[in-house]
């Protein structure tokens, strides 16, 4: 079929368009790359050196895909049975007891109780049996630069990585994580790497990716470096005493402001009778039970455990799970 000579222009300028939208990265590509070397540019990096670092990373669809679909987006009831099971306790207080001495000795320097550090370790990789399968470096470029919802805070840990790069030699070739971007045993994210790890076994390194006793100290360390209170409550269950939608406001990730005082009253109480000091920090926290909703007093110790992971769901999980590990470890 033939066209007449003005669709076969118009024709050919579309064609000429299409292959140059084709070729040129998308708008909010070309503003990713241009923060990130002038973040880089202001840290003493050269031009080509960022251009060649970012030459290296890979657009990986697989991290978009995943990020998509994150477990805190599962109800309560069904998160909790993916972590709270009788494989991962016994795995608990096998990892506990192999490395006894170095849980207790980062226990006592940093201030954070055993089993919460034994519990983390147990909730992140399984006991280092699921550290990830994406590259670091892939999955930040490609969510710094392909997920605009987050794309500031996985440009910055890009950016600490080529830090990390330099600081612990690293072959980035061969660094596996999440799709995140967290690595090793304790799954720190590049930031938390170069600000919270800890040379623990003495060899000079701080070494996330092959030594424990680096790991186990690390995440004490994390926990002290946040604020962590040794032997202070976690959680309290609450009481609802009202009908219908509770009035006061659940907890939305923002800093610690109410007091223990300000969320007790008529619509909800204690459900035990342990003495509490009302004036401390506190948060109010709803989580979807099987039937019905739960309700929880969430303490300074509770948010402490959100840095580490920002989801409530992940640090009710990490506490509930450490109680498991401490009454277990103490009958055995």
């Amino acid at each position: 079929m033939r066209f007449a000579p003005g669709l076969a222009v118009m024709s050919g300028l579309l064609a000429l368009t299409l292959t140059a939208a084709a070729a040129k990265p998308p708008a909010t590509a070309d503003i990713a790359k241009a923060s990130f070397l002038a973040r880089q540019g202001a840290l003493g990096y050269s031009e080509s050196q960022i251009n060649a670092f970012l030459a290296k990373a890979s657009y990986n669809p697989a991290v978009l895909d995943a990020i998509s679909r994150p477990f805190e987006s599962q109800p309560w009831f069904e998160y909790r049975q993916r972590f709270l099971t009788p494989e991962r306790l016994n795995a608990g207080l096998a990892f506990w007891r192999r490395h006894a001495d170095v849980i207790a000795r980062a226990s006592a320097t940093f201030g954070v109780e055993p089993q919460i550090i034994v519990a983390i370790i147990g909730i992140e990789t399984h006991y280092g049996k699921t550290q990830g399968k994406y590259l670091v470096r892939d999955a930040l470029y490609t969510l710094g630069f392909h997920y605009p919802q987050r794309a500031g805070f996985f440009l910055k840990e890009l950016g600490e990585l080529q830090q990390l790069e330099k600081e612990q030699q690293l072959n980035l070739d061969t660094l596996y994580g999440s799709y995140a971007g967290a690595m090793g045993l304790c799954q720190f994210m590049p930031s938390s790497y170069r600000y919270y790890a800890v040379d623990f076994d003495g060899d000079g390194k701080r070494d996330l990716l092959g030594s424990t006793d680096d790991a186990i100290a690390s995440i004490a360390n994390y926990f002290h470096q946040h604020g962590w209170q040794a032997n202070a409550p976690v959680v309290r269950q609450l009481d609802y005493h009202g009908s219908g939608t509770p009035t006061k406001p659940m907890w939305q990730g923002e800093p610690l402001s109410s007091s223990a005082g300000d969320i007790l009253g008529e619509e909800f109480g204690l459900a035990d009778e342990r003495d509490l000091d009302i004036s401390q920090p506190a948060l109010l926290l709803q989580l979807d039970g099987e039937k019905s909703s739960q309700y929880w007093l969430g303490l300074k110790n509770f948010f402490v455990i959100t840095r580490y992971n920002r989801s409530p769901l992940y640090a009710m999980a990490a506490f509930e799970f450490s109680e498991q590990l401490k009454y277990a470890h103490a009958k055995r």
